[in-house]
């Protein structure tokens, strides 16, 4: 599973990138974890705000800081589309 954090580096972006880790290990999955700060690469994404959250190429949060709930729920759905 290809997941990305999309985001310069702000403290949002960080504390996604650290909710999502945690959230894959406890999950136990098989998972790249990409944090994409390039701002070209970003608008690559159909996102207005940081930090976005893609899960195998989807979109699936931006603008806020998922909760571990949501990263588990995002994470199950995704698996499940496989």
């Amino acid at each position: 599973m290809k997941i990305k954090i999309l985001g310069t580096g702000c403290p949002k972006c960080n504390e996604t990138e650290k909710r999502v880790k945690e959230v894959v290990k406890e999950m136990s999955i098989d998972a790249t974890i990409e944090h994409v700060r390039d701002i070209k690469k970003i608008m690559e994404y159909p996102i207005v705000t940081t930090p976005g959250l893609v899960i195998e190429e989807q979109v699936v949060s931006a603008g806020k800081v998922p909760t571990k709930e949501e990263i588990t729920k995002f994470i199950s759905e995704a698996q499940a589309k496989k």
